[in-house]
């Protein structure tokens, strides 16, 4: 990477993260005036507050870098024949939203940096749980609030991916998202322990190994699952598409949606 190593810029990545999460803290009061945008999906003044914060950041970190965020997105990225840059950075500002504006703490500011189609370098903000991870070359957790100084890598706990328990996968699915085919693969594997999750602490879950695996057949964009991406290949897992290849980034033709994927602490279980 030029100028800056994998584990700098997540922990640069980490010091915008905790910043943007402060702003989404200031702004919860007004969580109830959500608005949909046109695809349906809500947007609150805290998304908009932390991605305004992010973008202006951000440059200062990486020049000259493309920034995508689910907030400014547009057709231009979106453009029939657009060929993405080598590197470029995606941003979910306020990752679960829903469960923002229902009260509960399981929302997440997301920041990853891509390389070659894969996430290298990314940040989970949890600002209502005081809970930040950052991934480069390794995989870090650390119990931070908004208003804490970033911490150093020395300091934070490394994460690792689990074995496969013996008795069954313990999964973990989305708390607003969980769709017929998602539960159709669940049933047809040994599944000992089932929990519900918002935002991308579902990834953080499997990589401190306290699940196994993530099923997700219902739709997501790249914003959504960058940054957990990082953390968890960084801590031993990995995310596949149903084809078994891994989930690639810059599918700017696509709209940067994503395909169906299976999130795995350890090699894949068929």
């Amino acid at each position: 990477m030029d100028r800056l190593s994998r584990n700098e810029a997540a922990l640069a990545f980490g010091a915008v993260a905790l910043e943007a999460g402060k702003a989404i803290m200031a702004a919860r009061s007004f969580a109830a005036s959500a608005r949909r945008k046109p695809d349906g999906s809500p947007v609150t003044q805290a998304d908009l507050d932390a991605d305004s914060l992010i973008r202006s950041r951000l440059p200062d970190i990486m020049p000259n870098v493309l920034i995508i965020t689910e907030e400014t997105f547009g057709p231009v990225e979106a453009k029939p024949g657009s060929v993405m840059p080598e590197r470029f950075i995606l941003v979910d500002p306020l990752d679960g939203t829903r469960e923002f504006t229902a009260g509960r703490d399981e929302f997440t500011v997301n920041i990853a940096l891509i390389e070659a189609g894969q996430p290298v370098a990314g940040t989970i903000y949890a600002p209502a749980i005081s809970r930040l991870y950052v991934a480069g070359d390794g995989a870090f957790g650390a119990d931070v609030r908004p208003d804490d100084p970033m911490p150093r890598v020395g300091t934070m706990r490394e994460l690792t991916t689990s074995p496969i328990p013996e008795g069954g996968l313990r999964a973990v699915v989305s708390r607003s998202h969980l769709d017929p085919a998602t539960k159709q693969w669940l049933e047809d594997r040994q599944i000992s322990e089932l929990c519900s999750s918002g935002s991308s602490l579902k990834f953080c879950m499997i990589a401190e190994g306290r699940a196994d695996v993530y099923p997700r057949l219902a739709p997501t964009m790249e914003w959504d699952t960058a940054a957990g991406h990082a953390i968890l290949t960084a801590a031993g897992g990995c995310v596949l598409g149903l084809d078994g290849s891994p989930l690639r980034y810059g599918k700017a033709e696509a709209g940067f949606r994503n395909d169906s994927f299976i999130a795995w602490g350890r090699l894949p279980v068929r």
